[in-house]
């Protein structure tokens, strides 16, 4: 058990001037609030934060950081407040526990909307100061390590969070010695039985393992005292998740995953670096395409290293890594290894790549409101397979895996981005799809006219170029929109006789406006545009009833069909909006049960289909809305159906008894008789729901001769080519 004057010499030796007094009276204060708590394992709650408190020594943390540590949970859990913390503490280590406090508050409904709501949190709490997030990653990995002593359901539910939220952020911030023990610890709750296997194959042949380690480290340490190189030079099998994610990726088994162990030279000078590296090379074969400069092509969390495989003593693959002992510093603590502590100053994040890192997520969170686009955004972030490039004047740019040109324009800017009509890599011309590789030297094509196209959404792979285009692409919509809400309007004015151009200019545009709770002409004009609001209740505002009714001309076609449309009960909610103008799709005939999606059809209000309708799962995604089935409003609805059965007298007969049992009504009914002398009846009906459907189907299959009943998707050939168009 870690004792407080564990804590105090740790912290003693890494900053030797500095008064602990702080820390001791953080213990006290602590000690006290959380007297009589115990944790699940039965040891009194004491032990967790100075636990908490030793890790954050270990990574030689400020004063302020380590008695924060031992205070993390006394507001959340104790009678403590943060009024008395500030008062004993200081503003500075009082902050830091707020903080923590608010992270830990955090309770939402759904997993995708807790996943993106402690991300925001995460985020913003390192905004504001970096030292939260490394306690609470502190906090996260204490609580993994007693993990054993929960039940299991919550040990997953941790065990997966820790996975998808702390390893990822503890790997981005480089601190490497936290994101492996995280990831091992949740391996173990989450895949046991893998784990197991992993352990025992590991300790299996431990004493083999050993003395090839230590074959391998000599031979390395005399080829590099030969050259005049002194070093450190050391082996370890690799943890456990990255050998089980590697075998999940390639399908292989444990026997089958040769290069288990790493060994890592460490050296005075990068030079020294380079040089051991060509040792390596000259003693043993690499093996190609596994070579890696970290040193010269950092990556985003700051960490350097080179990195080699090759083929070593009795044909074993062995991986190598080279580095400084400063770089090697970096890799195992990350944004910690840089820590600055100037009288009593906090964290100066300007200097740091990892802080750059969390202002363009913030960036990106202020945009991006749904919980599930939001995921999309950090998780691509947070898990990059890294290439870099060139630009054409030699500056480097770094992109996940799989980046296009396109991506590459909207990193340069915006404006290149939108412009982008073709790509030079290494001199020549590439499609817009093309992949980028490492070393590749990249040139934009623009034209000054020239936008991007939706199409686009599916292949770039940065955020920035998803959320550019996104952006560009609703903002064109919004101004189709209201410009076609301006010409529906100016139509309608027309009907009475009345100016459009002089009402834009009269008092009466002003109250409209505020009447439909809008900020300007533009709002008003795009949910016309968008079918939302009729062109009538805009003239119904300035017009009295009488002269509505008596200025009235011959309406439109469509627009008798709309009213109709409007009038009857449709069953459908339409989040956050009323008085929807509501249609339903003739290909597909949604009917309640179904899987809905509502299309935003301009001038004509929501088409609904059934979720897998090809014409919703091809059309534009900007204009998809959620809508849902109201059930307390009854309603009929149309449905074609197919019946196959034997050409039999009576059997059609049989068949609408059947149906009129079932109390469904038949509208339509076409019956074709086949060369083999089979009937196809083809039947247009009325039917309350899916439930009513699936019952008359059940009904109909008991009936002799029939051989075949299913539901008819797809609107009839001379309405088919009106509901394509719509999506």
């Amino acid at each position: 058990m870690i004792r407080l004057n564990d804590i105090l010499e740790k912290v003693s030796r890494n900053f030797p001037s500095v008064n602990l007094g702080q820390i001791e009276k953080a213990y006290v204060y602590t000690a006290k609030v959380h007297q009589g708590q115990d944790r699940l394992s039965g040891e009194p709650y004491l032990i967790h934060p100075l636990e908490d408190a030793a890790i954050l020594a270990d990574m030689r943390m400020d004063i302020a950081t380590v008695a924060a540590g031992l205070l993390h949970d006394t507001v959340e859990d104790t009678f403590a407040t943060l009024e008395e913390i500030k008062e004993l503490f200081g503003p500075e280590i009082a902050d830091l526990v707020d903080g923590l406090t608010k992270i830990s508050k955090m309770t939402l409904a759904t997993h995708e909307e807790q996943q993106s709501e402690n991300f925001r949190k995460m985020l913003l709490a390192m905004a504001k100061d970096i030292r939260i997030v490394i306690i609470k990653l502190a906090d996260r990995l204490h609580n993994m390590r007693t993990l054993q002593y929960l039940p299991p359901e919550s040990q997953k539910q941790i065990s997966r969070e820790t996975l998808d939220i702390y390893a990822p952020i503890a790997g981005r911030l480089g601190i490497d010695r936290f994101k492996t023990e995280l990831e091992d610890l949740a391996l173990r709750y989450l895949h046991p039985e893998e784990y197991r296997q992993l352990v025992e194959g590991i300790a299996w042949k431990k004493e083999e393992r050993e003395k090839y380690i230590q074959e391998v480290s000599s031979i390395i340490s005399e080829k590099l005292s030969s050259y005049g190189l002194v070093g450190k030079v050391g082996g370890r099998p690799k943890h456990f998740y990255s050998i089980y994610r590697k075998m999940k990726a390639q399908n292989l088994e444990f026997e089958q995953v040769f290069d288990v162990i790493a060994f890592r030279i460490i050296l005075g000078e990068v030079k020294d670096c380079y040089e051991a590296l060509g040792i390596i090379h000259s003693l043993w074969k690499p093996v190609p395409g596994r070579f890696k400069d970290y040193i010269a092509m950092p990556k985003a969390n700051g960490y350097q290293s080179l990195h080699t495989t090759v083929i070593g003593p009795y044909g074993e693959r062995v991986e190598i890594q080279i580095r400084t002992e400063e770089m090697n510093r970096t890799a195992e603590e990350g944004i910690a290894a840089h820590w600055q502590y100037k009288e009593g100053k906090a964290f100066d994040s300007k200097d740091s790549k990892q802080i750059s890192w969390v202002r363009q997520l913030l960036e990106w969170h202020q945009d991006l409101r749904d919980p599930r686009e939001f995921i999309e955004t950090v998780k691509i972030d947070l898990f990059p397979d890294e290439v870099y490039v060139f630009t054409p004047k030699g500056a480097v740019k770094q992109f996940p895996i799989g980046a296009t040109p396109v991506d590459f324009a909207y990193s340069i800017h915006t404006e290149i981005g939108h412009q982008c009509v073709g790509a030079k890599v290494n001199g020549k011309i590439v499609p817009l799809r093309y992949h980028l590789q490492n070393g590749d030297t990249v040139e934009i094509i623009t034209a000054p006219n020239h936008h991007p196209s939706k199409d686009w959404l599916k292949f770039v792979k940065t955020v920035r170029a998803r959320t550019k285009i996104r952006q560009l692409i609703k903002s064109e919509a919004r101004e189709r929109s209201v410009d076609l809400g301006r010409e529906i309007c100016e139509r309608e004015f027309k009907k009475y006789h009345l100016d459009f151009a002089k009402f834009l200019k009269s008092e009466d545009l002003k109250k409209v406006i505020e009447d439909f709770s809008f900020q300007s002409l533009d709002d008003l004009m795009a949910e016309v545009g968008y079918g939302n609001i009729s062109s009538r209740q805009i003239v119904g505002k300035i017009l009295p009833p009488d002269k509505l009714d008596k200025g009235k001309v011959e309406e439109s076609r469509l627009k008798r069909l709309a009213d109709r449309i409007r009038r009857e009960p449709t069953g459908i909610q339409i989040r956050g909006i009323r008085d929807m103008m509501v249609r339903f799709a003739k290909c597909c005939n949604p009917l309640p049960g179904d899987s809905i999606s509502g299309y935003i059809t301009r001038g004509r209000g929501v088409t609904v289909h059934t979720s897998d309708c090809p014409n919703v799962l091809g059309s534009d995604p900007e204009r998809l809305i959620q809508v849902s089935w109201n059930l307390q409003e009854k309603a009929v609805h149309a449905v074609r159906v197919r019946v196959i059965c034997n050409d039999k007298k009576g059997l059609l007969a049989n068949i609408s008894q059947t149906l009129a049992s079932s109390e469904i009504n038949i509208l339509q009914a076409h019956v074709v008789t086949t060369r083999d002398r089979k009937a196809v009846c083809n039947f247009e009906l009325e039917v309350r729901d899916l439930k009513h459907l699936q019952a008359a189907f059940r009904s109909l299959t008991k009936l002799k001769d029939v051989m075949k009943v299913e539901r008819i998707r797809g609107a009839p050939s001379g309405e088919r080519e009106e509901a394509e168009g719509e999506a």
